[in-house]
């Protein structure tokens, strides 16, 4: 079979409150780039486009139902790190809402982090 439906992946819309206080958590925090920033052709919803190397990982969508449970916007999205560790002291020193503090150890030895973005959805950081 040659179809090929899916290339890649594009990004993680999440619906958020505030989109500037999630805009500023995900730059400083997580470390993404504001990469586009806009109001939906609706002209309600605010929309952001945030990633690495010109490359949206993460749609912030403040507007569309703010009424959402926490287990509704997303459940987690999961960011690439070099330095496990080192992501770890510097998320405690942002003083981030852990949800696994503790870093699991995989079998096949990747590991990862989860803590709580501004609207409490789930983030989890994955090395390798």
């Amino acid at each position: 079979m040659d179809f090929v439906a899916v290339l890649g992946f594009e990004h993680v819309g999440i619906q958020v409150a505030e989109i500037q206080r999630s805009i500023s958590f995900y730059q400083e925090v997580v470390g993404l780039d504001l990469l586009d920033q806009f109001i939906h052709t609706d002209g309600k919803m605010k929309l952001a486009f945030l990633g690495v190397n010109d490359q949206i990982i993460v749609e912030l969508i403040e507007g569309y139902n703010p009424d959402l449970p926490d287990e509704g916007k997303v459940h987690h999205i999961a960011f690439k790190v070099k330095n496990i560790e080192a992501e770890k002291k510097r998320l405690q020193d942002a003083n981030v809402e852990w949800i696994f503090e503790d870093i699991t150890v995989l079998p096949n030895g990747a590991k990862y982090i989860f803590f709580r973005g501004p609207d409490q959805e789930w983030i989890e950081f994955f090395e390798k």
